[in-house]
């Protein structure tokens, strides 16, 4: 198995595009984050979605195959379901995962896994490249208090996981299965039991990373007592063997939620829609009051149109400008903050764009 890389990006293996971006042409994403709807069964005390709200757009069928059309059409290698809602309560979700398949593009989820259909498990999981599970807890009563859910869904998630892990096994699928630990100070008793209870289902890893917050600090995220976790995170680690990985999150754990750059240069390479159909450069500005930053919908317009509109490029360049400041401006450490480390390093400090080499990681497309 190839290295899987949890804590970092994968621009390297992607030069023609950054030399693209660099010489001022109208680039493609390489990878779409969304959602296909805004609703959700879960109430997650650490929700960032609660601070996403935005006028709300029927995704229909037809809407998201349109969607997955033009993506594949202008050069999209990657489409993940994972944003502002949780997409398994869209009843076009296993459609759109074949048809995103089917395009040339490399599929993924991610998901509470609450209602997760067993009889269509083994029609998606062949055409997906991972499917990541979002748990913060190995206990009951504690996965239901941090989840804002009933204690059974607890017991019906983890069935659900077995089944994946057995499937996967059976038909031997390159599907990786994988955890997400949300990690606040206060669920600090759950890192160890998590570890352990990964490796007891057989996925392949448990991934543990921070809690983004936005420019105001409205869920009230303490990063200082990060730093008081490291000890228990590496014994955490030590849970890994060769078919297993626990592996924390460092570079965003322990930054103190702070950024080293000052503009936003990842959106041109790793887009995210709102579950509503919002085209927005990132879902820190999701929420209506930041529709200085709205680019359009899909359920109004194709994409195809979006990308290629004068609106969209403005946007893309406005947030890249010195308009713009990432340290005050948004949330902290979005979805695209280390490729944009790396595109800051190479515009600002003139860094040497290398190609990657050796054999690519696994999940190139989903830099």
């Amino acid at each position: 198995m190839s290295e899987i890389v949890l804590d970092g990006h994968k621009l390297a293996w992607h030069k023609d595009r950054v030399d693209a971006w660099l010489s001022g042409e109208r680039i493609a994403p390489i990878t779409i984050d969304c959602a296909l709807t805004r609703a959700c069964t879960y109430r997650c005390t650490y929700c960032y979605g609660m601070l996403q709200a935005n006028d709300i757009k029927k995704m229909t069928k037809e809407v998201i195959f349109r969607f997955l059309d033009d993506a594949a059409e202008i050069g999209v290698k990657a489409i993940s379901f994972v944003s502002d809602g949780e997409s398994t309560c869209s009843p076009h979700l296993y459609d759109a995962v074949l048809r995103g398949k089917q395009n040339g593009l490399d599929m993924a989820i991610g998901t509470n896994g609450y209602l997760l259909k067993e009889d269509r498990l083994e029609d998606i999981l062949p055409a997906l490249t991972y499917l990541r599970f979002n748990i913060s807890a190995a206990d009951g009563d504690r996965y239901a208090a941090i989840h804002g859910c009933e204690k059974e869904s607890y017991y019906k998630v983890l069935d659900i996981i077995k089944t994946c892990v057995k499937i996967k096994c059976k038909k031997n699928l390159p599907v990786t299965i994988g955890l997400q630990m949300v990690l606040l100070p206060e669920f600090a008793d759950q890192i160890l039991p998590l570890a352990k209870l990964g490796k007891e289902l057989g996925v392949d890893y448990l991934v543990i990373k921070h809690c983004s917050d936005d420019e105001s600090g409205s869920l009230g995220v303490d990063y200082s007592k990060y730093h008081d976790m490291v000890e228990i995170l590496k014994k955490a680690e030590s849970y890994s063997d060769n078919g297993y990985l626990v592996k924390a999150k460092w570079s965003k754990i322990l930054s103190g939620g702070k950024r080293t750059y000052s503009r936003c240069y990842g959106p041109p390479f790793i887009m995210q829609f709102s579950g509503s159909g919002l085209v927005a450069p990132c879902g820190m500005l999701f929420h209506d009051k930041y529709k200085r930053y709205h680019i359009g919908n899909i359920v109004d317009t194709s994409f195809k149109e979006i990308w290629q509109s004068d609106r969209y490029w403005e946007v893309i360049n406005l947030i890249a400008s010195e308009k713009f400041d990432a340290r005050s401006m948004c949330g902290s450490l979005c979805l695209q903050h280390k490729v944009n480390e790396f595109l800051w390093d190479l515009k600002a400090n003139n860094a040497a764009l290398k190609k990657g080499e050796g054999e690519p990681p696994m999940h190139v497309n989903f830099i």
